[in-house]
């Protein structure tokens, strides 16, 4: 049964190809009322050739015709067996030649070549008997074939290349939705990345803080008093971030979202400041100098996700930050950590998967581990081309 399926009814042919009911739009039915008005123009242009006709045989040809032509608006859901009937009528009936003109048009617009194709042959192979009947004495039967052969492969060319056209205006819809679904999913990749890299930041501070506090219950009141105010402006930074992010989450889809200002390598001695505000121990080297701003906030998200690290997995061990590099060179971001024996803050290592990613799409390198002599390190290997300004 399956074979015939073709032949079976369809919902309604749209310019969509799912199978899903497709009402008419007003498009529609302005094709229709012109491919309506095209069949019964032909049959009226075609009806003086009845004249030599027996009366009887006359009425018959004009009730076929007349229902042929109403047959013309079931084109959309019987557009196979409609050509099929008005393709075989139209072998010995003039009246029926505009239906199955249209027939053959909707066949090879709405259906695929295997189906349209045999249509096609079946349509040429009816101008045969048809052109023996001898209605039409004003050309040759020659010339009428090539005529009538030469109008049936226009009919159905004109339909292939409608169906073509179609058929690449869907494929261009298909890749313009999945562009828009690519980028949208970039997008929430990115928004995720960066609440990783600043909410992990501010999670550890305050955890930091609140051990601290945890740990030495009779600390002097100052200390405490620094602790607790350490804790609310980091709890605060990150609702604020929160904020910042569902209300981005919250745009319209349309709407240009305003990037928030990212960080720069300049932001990497406040970074280190605010940590050593926090207990640790921090040794920044000197920061080169007139580094980009695409480069530089990839060496911040480095040394910032692995300060992280070492506050989560270090305890209060001294961490050494180091960048260096040359510009037309590459940027080299280095962060040492004695191993830690505490893990104050469980992780599963995305962070660390997250910065090899952006050094690797920043077309650089990035390894961390632990040495020989007892340290672990995170390095970040970053191309700093010489056309690049900062």
């Amino acid at each position: 049964m399956t074979e015939y399926r073709w032949l079976l009814p369809s919902v309604m042919l749209g310019d969509g190809s799912e199978g899903r009911p497709v009402k008419r739009s007003t498009r529609d039915w302005i094709v229709d009322t012109v491919m309506f008005l095209l069949a019964c123009a032909v049959a009226y242009i075609s009806a003086p050739e009845l004249s030599k006709d027996p009366q009887p045989l006359v009425v018959t040809e004009q009730v076929i015709g007349a229902l042929s032509c109403a047959a013309v608006w079931l084109r959309r859901r019987w557009p196979v067996m409609l050509a099929l009937v008005a393709t075989t009528l139209s072998s010995v009936l003039t009246l029926v030649g505009g239906a199955a003109a249209v027939g053959l048009f909707t066949v090879a617009v709405h259906r695929p070549f295997k189906i349209s194709g045999p249509i096609a042959a079946l349509s040429l192979l009816t101008l045969v008997p048809y052109i023996m009947l001898g209605r039409d004495e004003s050309l040759p039967p020659m010339a009428q074939l090539a005529i009538s052969a030469a109008l049936v492969l226009t009919i159905f060319a004109w339909g292939v290349v409608v169906r073509a056209r179609r058929q690449l205006v869907w494929s261009l819809r298909q890749r313009a939705d999945l562009a828009a679904e690519e980028a949208k999913r970039l997008e929430r990749e990115r928004i995720a990345r960066e609440m990783h890299d600043v909410l992990a930041h501010r999670i550890s501070m305050l955890s930091l803080h609140a051990g601290a506090l945890e740990f030495r219950p009779d600390a002097p009141a100052a200390e405490i008093a620094r602790a607790a105010g350490a804790i609310r402006g980091s709890a605060h930074q990150a609702l604020q971030d929160l904020r910042e992010v569902i209300g981005v989450l919250r745009h319209a889809p349309d709407e240009q979202v305003p990037d928030r200002p990212q960080p720069t390598l300049a932001g990497v001695s406040a970074l280190v400041e605010e940590c050593r505000g926090a207990g640790m121990t921090v040794t920044l080297s000197q920061l080169p100098a007139a580094v980009p701003d695409g480069l530089g906030r990839n060496a911040y998200r480095i040394v910032q996700e692995a300060l992280t690290n070492a506050r989560k997995h270090a305890g209060g061990a001294p961490v050494t930050v180091t960048v260096s590099g040359k510009q037309g060179e590459r940027l080299i971001v280095e962060v040492r950590n004695p191993v830690g024996v505490r893990h104050r803050i469980p992780g599963a290592g995305a962070g660390l998967i997250g910065l090899t990613e952006r050094a690797e799409l920043a077309g650089g390198r990035l390894e961390h581990g632990p040495t020989p002599g007892g340290d672990f390190v995170v390095r970040a290997w970053l191309p700093w081309r010489a056309k690049e300004v900062a």
